[in-house]
């Protein structure tokens, strides 16, 4: 999560900088006008043109009560004159020294989209607070960051279902069909993962099937049953592609990551392996237990790990 975390404030950051100092402007004007709504509401209008990415701008006094309509590019919206915003999240959050808050980001009442809002503090010629500036935005129409963030490969355990967990040494393990011919099994998908072009793979074991994606077709899934997964002729339906030399679990890794799996799998009748993913390009294997934990590694990770420990992990 720290990855995702630190891309959610620098791009918090940038948005800061792009609405500070408009707000700013555009609240230095409204104490001479205070709290007169026909005369605020023209300032509004004017000011967001400075603006262009807000979908409404207001006006509050210090209660959080709205003063003027809802200001928009294609006009005014006279139903939120008087409005109560005292209790939005973004008027509970502690305004910072400089007078500017862009909150934290929320789901809108009207439209019920992602949004978030800034407030600019205004005051007047004495310093004493007046009330708000008020600039809600619709997340769709700010600038994006630059990039998407990176997915960590720390190794995460996630906990799952506690209704699972509390029942779990009530039940023990139902041979599938993929079960009973696991060897061919993986033989094949070892053939897909390094020879055919697929480059993630999401396995179930009790229901014997596999998801797969490819480097020809990497929008779209493929569903595998038992019946193509136990078949080599399925392999033909794949055509051959070199193993991508950005993948970051080397090729001969596989075989020993499949053979782990399989003693996942078989190594205990109460705790066993229910799923399984791998990808090829971001290096990681995760697991689904019997009991409903799931774990996130690396390929190295999952491998250096003996069968006690996820045993014991997975319970």
């Amino acid at each position: 999560m720290e990855n995702l975390k630190q891309a959610i404030e620098a791009q918090r950051r940038r948005l800061e900088n792009l609405l500070h100092d408009p707000l700013q402007a555009i609240a230095a004007a409204l104490p001479r006008v205070w709290p007169n709504r026909e005369a605020l509401d023209a300032l509004l209008q004017q000011g967001m043109a400075q603006i262009p990415e807000a979908t409404f701008m207001y006006a509050l006094n210090t209660e959080g009560i709205q003063l003027t309509d809802n200001v928009a590019r294609s006009g005014l919206l006279p139903e939120h004159f008087g409005r109560d915003r005292s209790h939005r999240p973004y008027m509970k959050q502690v305004v910072p020294a400089d007078g500017f808050l862009l909150s934290e980001a929320y789901i809108s009442l009207l439209g019920r989209r992602p949004s978030l809002t800034a407030l600019q503090l205004v005051r007047d010629a004495d310093g004493k607070a007046l009330g708000f500036l008020g600039a809600d935005f619709d997340l769709r129409n700010l600038p994006d960051s630059a990039a998407l963030y990176e997915e960590t490969t720390e190794w995460r355990q996630i906990k799952g279902d506690p209704s699972i967990r509390g029942t779990l040494f009530l039940q023990s393990r139902v041979e599938s069909l993929l079960d009973r011919d696991m060897d061919a099994v993986f033989s094949i998908l070892e053939e897909l993962l390094t020879e055919r072009g697929v480059f993630q793979l999401v396995l179930h074991f009790s229901s014997s099937r596999a998801t797969v994606w490819t480097l020809d077709d990497p929008y779209r899934y493929r569903i595998l049953t038992h019946e193509a997964l136990s078949n080599p002729d399925t392999c033909l339906a794949f055509p051959h592609r070199d193993y991508p030399p950005d993948a970051q679990i080397p090729g001969d890794a596989m075989g020993e990551i499949l053979a782990n799996l399989k003693a996942l799998r078989f190594a205990d009748e109460t705790i066993y392996l229910r799923s399984s993913s791998i990808n090829l390009f971001n290096g990681m294997v995760s697991l689904t237990f019997s009991c409903d934990g799931s774990h996130y590694m690396t390929w190295k990770e999952f491998l250096d790990r003996s069968m006690d420990f996820w045993i014991g992990s997975a319970g």
